[in-house]
């Protein structure tokens, strides 16, 4: 009489075991075509059974082996025990090597320094943020690996985020509701971070703060003002500042991303003739205006250094600094007139209107309007494919 070894129990339970976690980490990292898929809702969900349905895969195995294991014939013993290694192995993946919260830690160690102590070479980008007086600087480098630094600046907590895959940082505040809370990365949608508060387990686009899947979904976290700059012009404004140290645990990680902060991927690339090529992965200044978003390509600002133009009804003043990565936007309405600016001879910002002389962070210092200072507008670093896709009604600045 023939064995019963009722062979679908075992591979049933597999499937339970491995699929749906393969599923999710397909979902939620950048593999290829995973991130043009609308799956985020997928995803949350996704997520929330992974585990049960895993529970019961594992006592389908375990009853499989148990009563009907033994009953096989030694190729079918042998097969089976190779798939449950397998399984193994796919654990690893999907829960280890491609988690995002253990791929990109938090740091174990946050440690400031003023500028007399800071150990953080002054020619690395930073984000900058002030309140009530105090003033700190997070390199570039370090958040494009841990992607969120959890903190309080002038008493007032921040998250402060930044993402490498569509190169943007943005600060908000990690109050909801009136409660402080703590942030994970899940993984990424549409080349973006996906970061999740533990209260409410609603899952947030990084490069918006807006509130995608889950129980807030709609809503957005407030954002809070930044600046981007080189270090050393932070401190020339901030002489004051704390910086943010390098975590001793994640120095290889660092050191993965030199120069992350500096070189654009067409520079890298041999095969493109011409550089100013506008690639998914070009750098923007992306700035909002009466509702509005707008894109500079970097390279075009760069060769400008300084470019007067206008969103709806807002005057703009764009500006990249002499260190070449330190940029600004600004409101060019001054004491009721639009000022059009332009560098001089020797390098010195003035407006056409009075001939008033301008510093880089827009405050006049010499002329008829010396003491007067442009309203600050916040503007983003971001490669273009993330800009058009969470703005899809761009305009986009050409000569």
């Amino acid at each position: 009489m023939k064995k019963q070894t009722k062979p679908a129990i075992f591979w049933w339970g597999i499937v339970l075991l491995v699929i749906p976690g393969l599923i999710h980490a397909y979902l939620l990292m950048p593999f290829p075509g995973s991130q043009d898929l609308n799956a985020i809702t997928a995803s949350y969900y996704l997520e929330k059974i992974v585990l049960p349905l895993r529970i019961i895969g594992g006592i389908m195995i375990v009853w499989y082996l148990v009563k009907y294991y033994s009953k096989n014939k030694k190729s079918g013993k042998i097969i089976k025990v190779a798939v449950l290694a397998l399984c193994l192995i796919s654990f690893y993946y999907t829960d280890i090597a491609y988690k995002a919260e253990l791929m990109f830690e938090e740091p174990q160690v946050i440690k400031f320094a003023n500028a007399i102590n800071n150990k953080v070479p002054e020619n690395l980008v930073i984000i900058g943020v002030v309140n009530n007086g105090v003033a700190k600087a997070y390199p570039l480098d370090y958040l494009a690996y841990h992607h969120k630094v959890q903190d309080n600046v002038g008493n007032e907590p921040v998250l402060v985020t930044y993402c490498s895959m569509c190169r943007t940082g943005r600060v908000y505040s990690p109050i909801i509701n009136g409660t402080r809370q703590n942030f994970r990365l899940v993984g990424a949608r549409h080349y973006n971070a996906i970061i999740e508060d533990e209260g409410t387990k609603t899952w947030w686009y990084q490069a918006t703060g807006n509130a995608a899947v889950g129980k807030l979904k709609g809503q957005r976290l407030q954002e809070l003002p930044y600046e981007q700059s080189t270090l050393a012009s932070w401190l020339n404004k901030h002489p004051g500042s704390l910086v943010l140290q390098p975590d001793q645990h994640y120095l290889s990680d660092y050191a993965d991303l030199k120069n992350y902060d500096r070189v654009q991927s067409v520079d890298r690339d041999s095969t493109l003739k011409n550089k100013d090529s506008l690639i998914r992965r070009s750098w923007m200044v992306g700035v909002i205006a009466n509702g509005q978003p707008k894109a500079y390509d970097w390279r075009h600002l760069f060769k400008k250094r300084l470019l007067n133009d206008k969103i709806v009804i807002t005057p703009l003043l764009l500006t990249i600094e002499p260190d070449s990565l330190t940029f600004h936007a600004f409101n060019s309405y001054v004491n009721g007139k639009i000022l059009h600016f332009k560098l001089d001879s020797i390098g010195n910002i003035t407006d056409q209107e009075t001939a008033s002389v301008w510093n880089w962070d827009g405050l006049s210092t010499a002329g008829t309007l010396k003491g007067s200072q442009l309203n600050k507008i916040q503007s983003y670093q971001e490669f273009w494919h993330s800009w058009k896709h969470f703005h899809p009604n761009t305009l986009f600045w050409k000569e």
